[in-house]
């Protein structure tokens, strides 16, 4: 089982949560881009810009910030964080 958590957090306040699971017999990037997508479509945003930045810090640790700057769109929040909370 693989579970990514997405969270829109503003002014250090959690706004929504959402967990994806997922069953699916993919390699771990194709999972975790298409857990974001239906966390985006859950939370009515667009898909954000991965920056270097971002596929740094999700390497190190499982989990990123997605900021004003990772998106086309102006966001009324301060950041998108997703996490991984389980993997097979």
């Amino acid at each position: 089982m693989f579970r990514l958590w997405g969270k829109i957090w503003k002014d250090n306040h959690i706004l929504r949560d959402t967990v994806i699971c997922s069953d699916a017999s993919d390699t771990r990037t194709h999972k975790i881009f298409h857990a974001l997508e239906q966390i985006c479509y859950e939370f009515d945003l667009e898909n954000p810009i991965w920056l270097d930045s971002n596929i740094a810090d999700f390497k190190r640790c499982s989990k990123t910030r997605f900021h004003q700057d990772n998106f086309i769109e102006q966001i009324e929040f301060d950041f998108l964080e997703i996490q991984v909370i389980e993997e097979d």
